[in-house]
């Protein structure tokens, strides 16, 4: 649908996971993930067959259906849903399938084919299925209330037709609906597909060596400064080469989405995610400020205590996720790793780790190093009636267990809340962040807690303080960046030497005076992906990160029946807002002082690690 954007995302953490920790874990020994539970190949009949069937579904729906919503029954318009819900699962799953064989390898110019081919059926096919949701939000609401209040049904759709409602004041004509859906393969999403092709396909010279963009950035964690500062200067040679491009692309989308903004009478470029995410500005930019105010106490005071263990007077930027001196940097192998994350979770709840067995028990996980395949790592939860499916780059560091842990937590979500069907299954982002950081934070806890020695505890600590400043003070910088971005794009092309001075700006200001930052640096914006797939995404990770903190500190306090609570939370899916999903743990997103509570806990940890200075 076009005035909602599909929250039925792969949930990714490329731009969290900015860098992971080299090498030591040999790729034939890696999981590769088998997609034959959803079709045999790209060529499978069965798809073929899938897209005929929902396209006679989809064009039946509309010739019994179109122009008459209103005069429907509520026992009507409940069957009318299901029968929507039913179609949209069919595409659903040949267009998840199309996603994932792209993903696992971007190179290959049949696979970038296929899945556009397939964007485009799916596209022509939902043009047939829009009417429904546009019929529903042109009714009044006491039309409606009177269908729901006489129809149990329709009442089990309720959460939905209240989600898609949150949209009704944005809504424009028919025609323009469906020209803006029909289109979007030619426009938003193409330029999506030549970001992805272009990052896939290109090659960053480190030391002589020709590296993936993915490798690339892995070596900016290396011990040796001098392979971290090789490293930066190829990504950034390899990216300034590119920039006007990546510039193009950031200007064409941003453009696009002040233009759509506009049409929709949405106030600010942010208000579309955060009603997609369904919270209110006025929470968004709560988390944002207290953040915003909290850069001293956390990213300042942290990295001036890191340059002092690294011996150095300032740090440079590629020196930002380098190991500590004395930091344990073992190779952990897979078998370990996936025991580690499944025991934490075991700790906490049996049936939590059993839901999450079955992603190592089945072939639903893809972890080995290959070049082609998308990088960072995420969770795609396809459809209800299959299961989800989880890509990761495994490296055999202890930050590759926590993504690990991380995408297994969104996985094991998507399964709980797939219980609730195709349309009541998909979360808002910031809540589809809840489970994933909770599953870390299980795992860095049972991690912590085992460890005696306190040297590598003291390297554990630091590794969970660093990837907690990357989920909540990074984010919230590439957040701002986002926001001063496209308000300047109002006013005209950017061109890629002012980007790079937004870039910086919010660098230095979330960072601290403990860095000296380069020039080149100013070119390191291009590769994040969620700026060009799902603008002012990545504040989902700081309100996910602040939420869980608050949550698990719940926990640890011993609150009864927290286990139960929290397992029926993600059953909900998207049938409750964040206000109802934290009522039972007596938490408020809402409450200023719910923010600070969750960065209280970052920056305890470092107090900590102060402490053991």
């Amino acid at each position: 649908m076009t005035i909602r954007e599909d929250s039925r995302l792969p949930h990714a953490r490329a731009a969290l996971r900015d860098t992971a920790r080299p090498g030591g874990t040999a790729a034939d020994s890696l999981p590769s993930w088998d997609l034959s539970d959803l079709y045999a190949g790209p060529d499978d009949p069965k798809l073929a067959a899938e897209f005929d069937a929902a396209e006679a579904e989809a064009k039946a729906f509309e010739a019994a259906h179109s122009g008459k919503v209103a005069a429907l029954s509520g026992d009507a318009l409940a069957a009318a849903i299901a029968t929507y819900e039913a179609i949209e699962e069919r595409l659903g799953r040949a267009m998840s399938y199309a996603q994932l064989v792209f993903s696992a390898d971007a190179q290959d110019a049949a696979n970038g084919r296929f899945y556009q081919t397939a964007q485009e059926r799916v596209t022509a096919i939902s043009s047939h299925l829009l009417f429904l949701t546009l019929e529903i939000n042109r009714m009044e609401e006491d039309a409606l209330d009177r269908k729901l209040a006489a129809s149990a049904a329709l009442r089990r759709w309720q959460p939905w037709l209240r989600d898609l409602r949150v949209f009704r004041p944005h809504q424009l004509s028919d025609e323009v609906e469906k020209l803006l859906h029909e289109k979007e393969v030619t426009g938003r999403a193409a330029w999506n597909r030549l970001f992805d092709e272009t990052i896939a396909g290109m090659r960053v010279s480190v030391a002589g060596e020709e590296l993936t963009v993915s490798s690339a950035l892995n070596k900016l964690s290396d011990r040796d400064r001098e392979v971290r500062a090789a490293a930066a200067k190829g990504v950034s040679e390899a990216f300034g080469e590119r920039v006007r491009l990546f510039s193009l692309i950031t200007n064409v989308l941003a453009k696009d989405k002040e233009i759509i903004d506009g049409w929709r009478r949405y106030p600010r470029p942010t208000s579309a995610r955060n009603r997609a995410n369904m919270v209110e500005d006025e929470v968004v930019d709560a988390l944002v400020t207290a953040v915003r105010q909290s850069y001293p106490r956390l990213s300042h005071r942290y990295y001036a205590m890191k340059a002092k263990w690294l011996g150095l007077e300032k740090l440079k930027h590629w020196d930002r996720n380098a190991p500590l001196p004395d930091q344990d940097d073992r190779s952990i192998p897979w078998p370990d790793a996936t025991q580690r994350v499944l025991d934490s979770y075991a700790a906490f709840s049996p049936e939590l780790a059993a839901v999450g067995r079955r992603f190592f028990d089945k072939p639903w996980v893809d972890a080995a190093l290959r070049p082609g395949k998308a990088s960072g790592a995420f969770a795609h939860p396809t459809v209800p009636s299959a299961h989800p499916y989880l890509l990761v780059n495994y490296h055999g560091k202890t930050r590759d267990v926590m993504t690990l842990a991380h995408e297994l937590g969104h996985g094991v979500h998507q399964i709980l809340a797939g219980e609730q069907g195709y349309l009541l299954s998909s979360t808002p982002l910031t809540l589809a962040e809840t489970a994933s950081v909770f599953g870390e934070m299980l795992t860095f806890r049972a991690l912590l807690d085992a460890e005696t020695d306190p040297r590598r505890r003291r390297g554990l600590l630091a590794s969970k303080v660093e990837d907690m400043l990357n989920t909540v003070v990074r984010q919230i910088a590439f957040y701002r960046f986002e926001t001063l971005l496209h308000e300047e794009r109002k006013q005209g092309e950017i061109a890629h030497e002012r980007i790079a001075e937004l870039w910086m700006q919010v660098q230095v200001e979330s960072l601290g005076p403990a860095f000296d930052f380069t020039p080149d640096y100013g070119v390191y914006w291009a590769y994040i992906p969620h700026f060009i797939h799902t603008p002012f995404y990545v504040y989902a990770y700081a309100f996910g990160d602040c939420l869980v903190n608050a949550l698990y500190g719940v926990f640890r306090e011993g609150h009864p029946g927290f286990q139960q609570k929290y397992l029926d939370m993600l059953r909900a899916g998207g049938t409750k807002r964040h206000k109802e999903l934290l009522a039972p743990f007596g938490l408020d997103a809402s409450d200023p002082a719910f923010w600070h509570k969750g960065l209280d806990v970052i920056s305890g940890f470092i107090d900590e690690l102060e402490r053991a200075s």
